[in-house]
């Protein structure tokens, strides 16, 4: 009896180190993996370097969400139904090449367009 113990514990405790060690080598392996995409996070995509309205660094990801579930594109797909002639629309700053929106934060290319869209009155 008491050798069927002292196995069991024995091999309780293997699986102890093991699943540790191999929790520990996730976690390892994550962590890599996470500062490589909070690297790149930092930095526009080539293809968006060139239209400061599109470089959306240091915007929260719940408000690029929101973006995108307002369906706001920076190219308007309506000719007359675009962000500058929008009620929402705040203007762009003195130096700055985008404006704003009231419905969610980051920069807004006057020419983009939302499901939202509104005429001024």
């Amino acid at each position: 009896m008491m050798k069927n113990g002292g196995s069991r514990r024995l091999f309780l405790q293997k699986c102890l180190t093991v699943g540790t060690g191999a929790s520990g080598i996730g976690m390892i392996l994550a962590g890599c993996a996470g500062t490589k995409n909070t690297a790149m996070a930092g930095k526009p995509s080539p293809e968006k370097q060139g239209n400061p309205c599109e470089d959306l660094t240091g915007v929260d990801p719940v408000d690029i969400e929101k973006r995108k579930a307002l369906g706001y594109v920076s190219l308007s797909p309506i000719p007359d139904k675009q962000c500058d002639s929008c009620k929402l629309w705040i203007p762009v700053k003195e130096g700055k090449d985008c404006g704003g929106c009231l419905l969610f934060t980051g920069p807004v290319s006057p020419e983009g367009h939302c499901t939202y869209w509104a005429p001024q009155v």
